[in-house]
């Protein structure tokens, strides 16, 4: 019968092997047939073992194998010997081996069975020593075994040291076998000591004994007595002394290859797995009840997996040997599937790629086993009911009841903590049947239920937990034993919590399986396979049937066991491991080793579904809110294939749910955006995975929530307030009750500046706390971190405990730390475990500096409150109910931890503290502070010190922290630096500025690019760092001439209570209809500010550039001053453009922008339309609107900056003129608005605007929502405000009208007469000179109600009396007119004109419709007007002056003070091409409107904001605090000076001698290449004829230094650098003109190139950082070696150095980066347009720069593509360019490619291949960065299609940046490619952001 089911289990898979290998040669299948068939050997005779007993010979008998017989003697120590190894009647196969190995027995020679992973080898081993009846000595080999652990090892027994014989010499002298299990596992320095044992068996011992072979000494005896030999200390090796090793082959598996002595001392025997008929032989036999096709099937399937034919596949070795207990599963549920047990087996669903786990399914298929995408199923537990003492029997709903081992306890069906899930409950039924079986493994993702599943489990069998948590530096010694002394110094073994739990029969759980490094944890194959265990001290454990057996073959009592050190391992005993899923591929994460899949059956546990997930989180958290969007959201981010989205959502685990639930119901909140960043720390994201985050959480419909509604801190208007009274601490909402702690020592007390983002953090916290969390605070240096914990925990009166970790932390020092008194090991408890005894809270500081393998150990802490400590104790919580003995700390129910770590990632290449362990706190980001909370802060610390000083550090100082997120310098400045700062300012006032920030930027002093990065960011906020001496350059002032008595007007006032019909005026008042509104998105822009006053102090202040087009123009500015605002603190700046019509609204206070894009409000600028639009701000309530006035179309809009609601007002009162389309548009406009808007200077809550008819007789008052239209009797010019509903008329003779508005809406006329000649009035301020003012204007005492004006040819009047009193005397300062021959014609005669709006020049006269540039400063009595040069008079400017380029210049007349001044404005950086368009709209170029406080702002035709202070006054207190900023006027005497020199002289320059083995040289004047020095060729030194780079470290020579080498040293050091230059360009075979065109491009991309070096110097940093090398003879000392430094061995040290990896581990391999540049015709035809080719030929040099001298890192090729080739090979992966001239070769190749190809373009096909061609090479990560031009309209390519091709292979990095756009063709072609793979760079200066965003797009995917 046997037969039969074999010879179909063999036909099935020899059926297979022919299917998958019809095409190879019959020979090849006809020896895998008798593979299969036979086993290895194939002999014609069948083995049996015979037994012989001899009892002539002392009850020896004799055991035979075949032809081969070998004597057995009886054992002297029988519990060594193996038992119930061996069977009835083993295998063929092992008879084999066992024949084998006793013939190596009788020729005395030492065998090694090599083999793959699994028990056979040992067992094999095991069964010879139990057939032979020979006494065992084993020894485990790992990483962490010494020499000690073989040889001999001394123990401290009463003082005294004592050598204690270990395995090897306890073996060679009892005449054992030596086992030595993991040769290749031990380091390398320990095997060698056997060399000569093996060899001569002979050793050297240290305790002076000298072991000897048996034949000498017995040689010796005849000539010696034994009294004489032991005196001599010979000791001789037993005749019987063999040694067994076993080991993989390496380097198919991992671990050190053989030492070639050692190797070269045994005999190799390879033990593979049994063949295929004796294994289902075996297995058939063994469960007989099993159908025998699934058993087929199962073995089939493994043996396909582990032949030869499968290996090209690249599968990890199938677990054959634990196919046995796998089948026990099929014995609880016969039901179960057989993939079910493969995948138990050998997860190839977790452990293998995309591909790998294609090939298993197809295998799977040709076994007629289909693979079930959708989980199976497997019930639930009904009942667990005891059945006797060992047993428990399981009762499920869909299987039969089967019996499992149960633990100590009683069982338990119950668990609060546990909800049930249909998914869970299954699991649990496969975890029985697993138990039934063998050990096995729950594999899964953080958060996902691993823990309480496992504690159900063990709550449902009866076990007690023993929770052992794994960690990447624990040892052998860590897992079995460790040494200790006892109180008395003797040095003893303590059993760790491994070994009690399997004496005991409890459930060991090994969490972190992923973690250990598997050289240590191999120590536990033998525990695990076989159930036995050797010690270090020489105790035994063994599986408790062998324990049994000992006992009765010797009959031995339980005591005399015990004396000999042997144990039973408990029945009951299971070992749970629970790890995290491997990364495939992985160097470092891929823990699933062929070893791994033999210890463990496997399941995987999958996150939980929607619903499961729901249930789970509203049955955990009582009156739990409705978080069912965020649930969706959370399991949309699980789905994405993209590895940064699942990182990001591993973030959003279960228990982290379960925390938001519990938060929410107790503190609920609408911001599910904001609780969602909370989670992930978004803001510590890099950009690709933030954006993509932000843009996943939009899709799914949860937005930013307006600050107005949420009910947090968040909102600045609401004021968070802190404060303790009556015994309660209140931040916020929040209450908690002060603690009142025992001992107040520890309770933190801080200097702590409260400020509202503090405070707000400060809440969340208390939250979290009141909730029970432990919290993790992350954030840059520098930000407070440790300050907010003091401050909190000393409002709360909470003592502290404080631990500081760095990178030599380790598991012992975080927990105890041990110590040496009277030479007994004496552990003191750690701050953690004080903290855990006495409920303190524990401080853990830089957490992200220790490894996460250390760190990880505080996760049993906070997730169950235990924890195992290095002296025995063990922590548990104090809800376990244990009480406090020697050996337990019953954890305090007040004890909280709180963590801090810096931010993850680039720059501070810390670990990821939060990756790894995140979501088992409440997690904080701390941010720098906002500008707000900042400034509060820092005018706590420095009250005296200037506020302006202050704005101008915050400001300055957030740019460099946004600088350092984007990498484009390496170090974030942090609030700490600025806080310094305003110390020192606060202390020491007169030191200025300029010097003290040096305090901070001189750590940068020496490197070039970074210090003209910070000086230019520093000038740009107004802080002269780096200014060597500072100007003063106000404009000249020039004296006004005296203001006399010119004239009076007369205004004809009625008699009080009289009215005239002439002076009441006919009112029509009509309502304005008010269409919309409609809403128009105002896009929010961050603007760079740039403050003038660095260096150089001038009446301007700062200036920015407003985001509008180049073709754009400005049409008109006004500003929202901050006292007609409701809640003003800051002016508005609105500027409105007409091409196209467009709103910006500055807020220069923030530097922040908000554009209203009105395109669509208006009519195309097609044809003749040409608009011209002025706008008005309103006041409050209104104040947040502006009025806009298209004055060429009468269209009046009312706009909501702030909302972007737009309304249009229309009323018959003001008729819109429709616009004519004409072809050609330079012919005049038929139809012409005549209605002009007069602007209201002062705004009143009406809302109160004029618009006037030029040339006719009509004005309108718009107030609210009606219209007044007013006829008056004249024909009207120009119309002025002179005051509140006030306003000065004129005609065309200049005569003059006062209208005024009553109360009632009524209108009144005012004639006015003028004596003399009539002026006309050109400005008009609204509002009086102060009766000092004028007094001081008219130089006598006057008082009264006046205005200033600016008449014709006149500088300035003041109008005495106007407009109050009837009679008005003129005073006015007389202007000289201009010269007829004066005309600005000849500025713009070579103006570029444009005939799409004709050519015309307007006349230099007046013109009315233009924008009048005159403004009034109420509170100096200044009069600003923008003029352009040719209206300055000539004695104004000097001939320079007058060369000069500017905007034009502000004359600013101050008739207080008398003065006259012409201010010039800077050029603006770019023009519209639309010069008549501009020209109508005013005749300068510039654009000026009065600011709050008399400021004053500008803007010119190129959208340049410019601020500026004109009013004396505040320029002279401006002046004063730059003077004191620069530090100028110290006046202080210093009386010594010490200058330290260097005292070398730039005597001549040299090359310098060539040191051959370049070694560093600093100064001397000696070598090339050094640095420091003086005269030869190398870095920072001076008086060198060139720089010489010889790649050491670089010691620069001071500036001043540099500066002292004498002239004629100088120029001889400039001669020999150019014939050096030259030499170097000969070597190359490069020109000087080739030289000059690479050094146009190189001087391009300098600091670009400098930047990405920083980036790129980050990325490996880490990867630099040496390990600790423990078992040294020197370094320093080894904690956990203190017991071994005190018996006196050696090898107690550790040092740090490089580690080689083992061999077999997947070698670390470079990023594979590939630069597709496109050189198709387009680029050369668009250069010209906006430089592309230029801007991809500097790019392409940039990363050709910057990746050279990182070869091993990065390794790249540069592809071109065209529309003749796809593949143009421009650099080659391993021949790139090493020199200038090979790279100018490079970038000349692609602009000739350009210039010369054929049209057309292959971008589809050239990234296809680009990425097939990556996928093929192995390497790190694989990267492919496009640049090209936005032109796929022309070709018709799919935008679709390409985004495809950039995603479809998943092993490369795809990403387009697009360096040329024609309009908007590039940002409209990333809307439809996939989000953070396109980016738009039209400047290369951004390139390296672009670059860093690529490169840490990927680091969130290795978590």
């Amino acid at each position: 019968m046997q037969r039969k089911l074999f010879a179909s289990g063999q036909t099935e898979s020899m059926s297979w092997i022919r299917r998958m290998s019809g095409n190879r040669s019959n020979s090849r299948l006809q020896v895998l047939k008798n593979i299969l068939k036979n086993g290895p050997e194939r002999n014609d005779y069948f083995l049996t073992i015979r037994r012989c007993s001899n009892q002539a010979k002392n009850g020896t008998e004799q055991v035979s194998i075949g032809d081969i017989t070998v004597t057995v003697r009886p054992p002297r120590n029988v519990e060594v010997v193996p038992v119930k190894y061996l069977q009835d009647t083993p295998p063929q196969s092992i008879l084999h081996h066992l024949k084998w190995i006793m013939q190596k027995d009788g020729l005395k020679q030492d065998v090694f069975l090599i083999g793959g992973p699994g028990p056979l080898r040992r067992q094999v081993a095991m069964m010879y020593l139990e057939l032979t009846k020979r006494e065992v000595e084993y020894v485990s080999l790992s990483r962490d075994t010494t020499e000690t652990d073989i040889k001999q090892r001394r123990e401290i027994v009463s003082g005294t040291a004592y050598y204690h014989d270990q395995p090897a010499v306890k073996a060679a002298i009892e005449g054992r076998v030596l086992v030595l299990e993991g040769i290749e596992k031990a380091e390398r320095n320990v095997l060698p000591i056997l060399n000569n044992l093996l060899e001569n068996r002979e050793m050297q011992l240290d305790d002076g004994r000298f072991l000897m072979s048996a034949e000498r000494y017995d040689k010796l005896l005849d000539d010696h007595s034994k009294e004489e030999l032991d005196a001599l200390k010979l000791v001789r090796v037993n005749e019987n002394f063999r040694v067994i090793a076993l080991g993989h082959p390496v380097p198919r598996y991992r671990g050190n290859a053989l030492d070639p002595p050692l190797r070269s001392r045994f005999q190799s025997r390879d033990i593979n797995a049994l063949p295929f008929k004796e294994q289902l032989e075996y297995l058939q036999e063994e469960f007989s009840g099993i159908p025998v096709a699934k058993i087929s099937q199962i073995l089939s399937f493994g043996t396909a997996v582990n032949s030869q034919e499968s290996s090209t596949l690249g599968l990890p070795d199938f677990p054959i040997s634990n196919i046995s207990g796998a089948v026990k599963m099929l014995q609880t549920n016969p039901n179960l599937e057989v993939t079910d047990v493969i995948d138990k087996l050998y997860p190839y669903s977790v452990i293998l790629n995309k591909e790998g786990v294609s090939s298993v399914q197809n295998l799977l298929k040709t076994f007629k086993l289909q693979h079930k995408d959708k989980y199976i199923n497997k019930g639930q537990i009904v009942s667990v009911k005891d059945r006797d003492q060992d047993l428990v029997s399981v009762e499920t709903d869909k299987s039969k009841t089967f019996d499992v081992l149960k633990g100590c306890l009683e069982t338990n069906m119950e668990n609060e903590s546990f909800i049930p899930t249909p998914y869970h409950n299954s699991v649990l039924v496969e975890l029985m049947q697993t138990h039934a079986a063998h050990d096995f493994c729950v594999i899964g993702a953080r958060g996902c239920g691993k823990s309480i599943l496992v504690e159900k489990f063990a709550q449902l069998l009866g076990y007690e937990l023993e929770p052992i948590m794994l960690y990447q530096d624990m040892t052998s010694r860590d897992l079995l034993q460790k040494r200790i002394t006892e109180p008395n110094g003797d040095t003893t073994w303590m059993m760790s919590p491994l070994v009690e739990a399997a004496l005991n029969g409890r459930l060991a759980v090994l969490d972190g399986l992923h973690r250990i490094n598997q050289g240590s944890f191999a120590v536990l194959h033998r525990l695990i396979h076989d159930r036995e265990l050797q010690l270090f001290d020489g105790t035994r454990l063994l599986r408790h049937d062998r324990y049994e057996q000992i006992k009765a073959n010797s009959e031995m009592t339980d005591e005399d066991m015990k004396e000999r050190k042997v144990f039973p391992i408990h029945p009951a005993f299971r070992i749970i491991a629970l790890s995290e899923p491997p990364v495939p591929g992985s160097a470092s994460q891929q823990w699933m080793t062929p070893e791994m899949l033999t210890m463990f059956l496997f399941h995987h546990l999958r996150p939980l579904s929607l619903k499961e997930e729901v249930d789970v989180v509203t049955n955990v958290v009582q009156k739990c809110p409705d978080m069912d969007k965020l649930l969706k959201f959370v399991h949309e981010l699980r789905k994405s294939t993209d590895p940064a989205m699942t990182s990001i959502a591993a973030s959003l685990s279960t228990r982290q749910l379960i925390r938001i639930a519990k938060r929410l119901a107790s503190f609920p909140s609408k911001d599910l955006h904001g609780i969602i960043q909370k989670a992930c720390m978004s803001s510590f994201l890099p950009k690709l995975p933030r954006d993509s985050l932000e843009q996943t959480m939009e899709a799914a419909d949860i937005k930013v929530t307006p600050k107005a509604d949420v009910d947090t801190n968040n909102n600045p208007d609401h004021l968070i307030t802190c404060s303790v009274k009556d015994g309660m601490l209140t931040i916020g909402n929040t209450q908690v009750p002060v603690f009142n702690p025992g001992n107040k020592t520890k309770v933190p007390d801080v200097l702590f500046y409260e400020n509202p983002q503090h405070l707000a953090v400060m809440e969340d916290m208390l939250k979290d706390f009141l909730l029970g969390e432990h919290l993790l605070l992350v954030g840059n240096q520098g930000v407070g971190k440790n300050k907010i914990v003091d401050r909190f925990l000393h409002l709360m009166n909470k003592p502290r405990e404080y631990i500081q970790l760095h990178r030599d932390t380790t598991v012992q020092t975080l927990t105890l730390q041990p110590t040496v008194k009277d030479g007994v090991i004496v552990y003191e408890d750690s701050p953690l475990v004080r903290a855990v005894k006495m409920g303190h809270v524990l401080v853990v500081d830089e957490a992200d500096k220790a490894p996460t393998h250390v760190t990880c150990i505080l996760k049993t802490l906070i997730e169950s409150g235990e924890m195992h400590l290095a002296d025995g104790r063990r922590i548990v919580s104090h809800k376990s109910g244990h009480v406090s003995l020697d050996n337990t700390i019953v954890g305090h129910p007040d004890f909280r931890m709180i963590v801090l770590a810096n931010r993850p990632g680039f720059p501070f290449l810390g670990n990821d503290f939060f990756g790894a362990m995140g979501d088992i706190f409440s997690c904080h980001a701390i941010l720098n502070p906002d500008m707000e909370s900042e400034m509060s802060m820092l005018q706590q610390y420095g009250p005296n010190v200037p506020r302006n000083v202050l704005e101008k550090l915050v400001n300055a100082f957030g740019e460099l922290r946004s600088m350092a997120d984007q990498g484009l310098i390496s170090y974030p400045y942090s609030t700490r630096e600025v806080v310094n700062i305003v110390k020192h300012m606060e202390k020491y006032p007169n030191d200025g500025l300029r010097k003290v920030v040096k305090n901070v930027f001189d750590f940068d002093a020496y490197s070039k690019e970074l210090q003209e990065t910070i000086i230019k960011t520093m000038h740009k906020h107004g802080i002269p760092y780096g200014v060597s001496q500072a100007e003063v350059n106000l404009a000249k002032e020039f004296p006004l001439p005296p203001l006399s008595k010119t004239g009076s007007w007369s205004i004809q006032r009625p008699e009080q209570k009289r009215r005239t019909a002439m002076m009441s005026l006919p009112v029509e008042t009509s309502e304005i209809v008010i269409k919309g509104p409609l809403e128009v998105f105002p896009q929010s822009v961050a603007m760079e500010k740039n403050t003038a006053r660095a260096s150089l102090f001038t009446e301007q202040e700062s200036y920015w550039n407003i985001p509008m087009h180049e073709t754009n123009i400005i049409s008109d500015v006004a500003v929202t001053k901050a006292s007609n605002q409701a809640a003003g603190k800051f002016d508005i700046i609105h500027i409105v453009t007409a091409n196209p019509i467009g709103l910006f609204s500055v807020n220069p206070k923030l530097s922040t922008c908000s554009v209203l894009d009105l395109y669509d409000m208006f009519p195309s600028t097609s044809g003749s339309y040409r608009p011209r639009v002025r706008i008005a701000p309103l006041a409050e309530p209104l104040d947040s609107n502006v009025f806009l006035h298209e004055e060429v179309t009468n269209s009046v809009l009312v706009v909501n900056f702030k909302t972007g609601d737009v309304c249009r007002l229309s009323s018959r009162a003001l008729p819109e003129i429709p616009t004519e389309k004409r072809r050609f548009p330079a012919s005049a406009s038929q139809t012409v608005n005549p209605y002009r808007m007069c602007p209201s200077t002062l705004p009143d809550a009406k809302g109160t605007i004029l618009f006037y008819k030029e040339g006719g007789d009509n004005i309108v008052a718009v107030t609210g929502k009606y219209a007044h239209s007013v006829d008056v009797p004249l024909v009207i010019k120009q119309a002025h405000q002179s005051g509140a509903d006030q306003w000065l008329l004129s005609n065309d003779n200049d005569e003059k009208f006062l209208v005024q508005m009553a109360d009632d809406n009524s209108f009144l006329l005012y004639p006015i007469s003028e004596s003399g000649d009539r002026s006309l009035v050109r400005g008009l301020s609204s509002v009086p000179l102060s009766d000092e003012q004028l007094n001081l204007s008219l130089r006598n005492e006057n008082a009264g109600p006046n205005r200033t004006s600016v008449l014709r040819d006149s500088y300035v009047a003041v109008l005495k009396g106007f407009p109050d009193s009837s009679d008005v005397e003129v005073y006015s300062s007389p202007r000289e007119p201009l010269p007829e021959n004066k005309s600005r014609a000849q500025e713009i005669v070579n103006a570029p004109t444009f005939g799409l709006f004709g050519s015309s020049t307007p006349k230099p006269d007046v013109n009315p419709t233009k924008r009048s540039q005159i403004v009034c400063l109420p509170d100096s009595g200044q009069i600003v007007e923008g003029l352009p040069k040719w209206k300055v008079p000539e004695s104004a400017l000097t001939s320079a002056e007058r060369a000069r380029d500017v905007s034009g210049y502000l004359e600013v007349i101050d008739p207080v003070n008398h003065m006259l001044r012409y201010i010039p404005v800077p050029p603006a950086t770019r023009q519209s091409p639309y010069l008549s368009w501009m020209s109508s709209i005013a005749d300068s170029h510039l654009f000026v409107a009065p600011m709050s406080e008399d400021g004053l702002v500008t803007v010119d035709v190129g959208g340049c904001i410019r601020t500026w202070e004109t009013a004396l006054v505040n320029l002279q207190r401006s002046l004063g605090e730059w003077k004191n900023m620069m530090g100028l006027d110290d006046g202080r005497p210093l009386q010594i000076t010490k200058e330290r020199e260097s005292g070398r002289k730039a005597e001549g320059p040299k090359h310098g001698k060539i040191d051959p083995k370049n070694a560093p040289h600093h100064g001397g004047n000696t070598w090339a290449g050094g640095t420091g020095g003086s005269n030869t060729a190398g870095l920072g030194g001076i008086g060198g004829p060139y720089r010489l780079d010889a790649g050491h470290k670089v010691y620069q020579v001071p500036q001043h230094e540099k500066d002292a080498v004498p002239e004629h040293v100088r120029e001889a050091a400039r001669d020999m650098a150019q014939k050096a230059f030259k030499e170097r360009l000969r070597e190359i075979n490069m020109s000087e003109y080739d030289a000059d065109v690479y050094e146009e491009f190189s001087k391009a991309v300098r600091n670009q190139v400098s930047s990405l070096r920083v980036i790129l110097d980050s990325l490996q940093a880490k990867g630099k950082e040496r390990q600790w090398l423990k078992n040294q003879a020197y370094g320093d000392l080894d904690d956990s070696k203190l017991i071994e430094g005190i018996t006196g061995e050696k090898s107690i040290y550790k040092r740090r150095g490089e580690k080689d990896p083992e061999l077999g581990t997947p070698q670390e391999k470079p990023k594979r980066i590939r630069l597709l540049v496109d050189v198709s015709g387009s680029m050369y035809r668009f250069n010209g347009y906006d430089g592309r080719m230029n801007r991809e030929m500097e790019a392409t040099l940039m990363m050709m720069e910057a990746l050279e001298k990182y070869e091993e890192k990065f390794k790249y090729d540069i592809y071109g593509h065209s529309g003749e080739d796809h593949k143009v090979v421009l650099v080659d992966k391993d021949k790139v360019p090493t020199n200038n001239k090979e790279r100018l070769i490079v970038i000349k190749t692609m602009h000739a490619h350009s210039q010369f190809c054929l049209s057309g373009d292959t971008t589809l096909m050239a990234t296809q291949h680009a990425s097939d061609e990556l996928a093929k090479e192995e390497a790190d990560e694989h990267f492919l960065i496009i640049l090209s031009d936005a032109n796929f309209d022309r070709y018709g390519i799919s935008p679709r299609k390409f985004g495809e091709i950039l995603k479809k292979n998943e092993k490369v990095n795809a990403y387009v940046v697009f360096i040329g756009s024609l309009e908007d063709q590039a940002s409209q072609l990333i809307k439809q490619l996939p989000t953070g793979h396109a980016f738009i760079c039209l400047d290369t200066k951004n390139l390296p952001q672009i670059l860093q965003q690529i490169f840490t797009s990927t680091m969130l995917s290795g978590r």
